[in-house]
């Protein structure tokens, strides 16, 4: 029987490049938007055979008709709630009545939460949910209506849902600014600075649609399952920066390709060194030594220190770091642990070099370990950096 992916907005953007991607992996996709010559279009670059569904979702009936549909193809191993739309009026959220605000939260909120309960009977065993939020359930975006109470909205319901059922892995995609074709045509109108809007950006740049969509897809593998539960901020560090400077564009540090080969060189455990490749033309470094150090900061410190002696690179630093501990002295050594990681992210972002952490809440074992480090570190996820991501710990 086929295992499908069943991907919403899907005609554009983000949706398209994760067609694109689950489709180059041979996936069979089922794809959904409203856009009917746009999916149209999407289904005919693709490899392989898929599906195409034009429906609204913010229409209760069309989850009957997406569940039928589906019964007719086969299990569902992934669903990818990408739909969604924002608010440009620009009027105060209590200015607005709940049926200006209505569809809004029907496409954001509702929609995704209608989906998973149409395709529930149709799942395959261990199958995953992403859900696509945004940096903006994060942090509250003012005259964008209710944008941000649903995208925040969205992150609840993935915790509950990942709690609710242990067969079920359920993540949330949290995007920084990424380069759609929308995007495209504001700066193209001079509606939108692309120099201006990268200014709290760490890394200095937009990511690209299809930058965000190898990060759904790898939240969408096997693979993340130690992520079960969690939101992932993947926004070139907008959200860990609080400093006044503002980054320049002109000096971003470009990309490699991300199929590019990983290299990586393990510190303070040898056992998780086989786990991982070690040739590629790009450089990643994993740090354990804070697992066993008696002072978390400064294993940090020594970690990032070595690490920034290679200078300005493409290259990536990943730190393992223990739970925080309920010592209550030993507590602030660890909250000044996470953030130097996001305090380094900021200073180096556009050097190109790229730091985060994984905290180990819980016991995981060293191949699932190495296989979120695999995407952590590497190359297909270099607009993630400044995140401390926990693992171990239930939903």
């Amino acid at each position: 029987m086929t295992e499908l992916v069943v991907l919403t907005g899907a005609a554009s953007g983000i949706g398209r490049a994760a067609a694109q991607a689950f489709a180059a992996r041979g996936n069979t996709c089922l794809l959904l938007d409203r856009d009917e010559a746009g999916l149209a279009k999407v289904a005919g670059t693709l490899p392989g055979q898929h599906h195409v569904l034009a429906c609204d979702l913010t229409d209760p009936a069309s989850f009957g008709h997406i569940a039928a549909t589906v019964a007719g193809l086969g299990r569902v191993q992934v669903v990818a709630n990408n739909a969604g739309m924002s608010d440009t009026s620009g009027i105060p959220m209590a200015e607005q009545t709940m049926d200006q605000l209505d569809r809004l939260i029907a496409l954001n909120l509702r929609a995704p939460a209608a989906l998973i309960g149409a395709l529930r009977p149709h799942l395959a065993p261990a199958a995953r949910v992403v859900n696509v939020s945004s940096g903006a359930g994060l942090r509250a975006i003012p005259f964008r209506g209710a944008y941000s109470p649903t995208k925040a909205g969205v992150i609840g319901l993935t915790h509950a849902l990942a709690a609710s059922d242990p067969g079920l892995s359920a993540t949330a995609l949290c995007p920084g600014y990424v380069r759609t074709e929308l995007v495209e045509s504001l700066i193209s109108a001079g509606r939108l600075d692309p120099a201006q809007a990268v200014t709290r950006v760490p890394l200095a740049r937009m990511a690209s649609p299809a930058e965000m969509a190898e990060a759904l897809v790898f939240l969408a593998s096997p693979e993340a399952a130690p992520l079960n539960g969690q939101a992932l901020s993947y926004d070139g560090g907008s959200s860990v920066f609080g400093g006044s400077i503002s980054f320049n564009a002109a000096e971003a540090a470009a990309p490699v390709a991300m199929d590019t080969d990983t290299a990586f060189a393990v510190t303070g455990d040898d056992g998780l060194a086989g786990l991982l490749p070690a040739s590629g033309g790009y450089e990643a470094q994993v740090d354990a030594t804070a697992l066993t150090a008696g002072n978390a900061f400064a294993a940090v410190h020594s970690a990032a220190a070595r690490f920034a002696k290679g200078g300005a690179r493409p290259a990536s630093l990943t730190l393992l770091l223990p739970p925080a501990p309920t010592d209550w002295i030993a507590a602030g050594d660890h909250a000044a642990a996470v953030m130097a990681t996001a305090t380094l992210a900021c200073e180096w972002g556009r050097s190109g070099l790229r730091i985060n952490a994984l905290e180990l809440r819980g016991p995981v074992a060293p191949q699932a370990l190495a296989g979120v480090l695999s995407w952590v570190g590497g190359a297909r996820a270099q607009y993630l950096t400044g995140q401390v991501i926990p693992l171990g710990q239930a939903a």
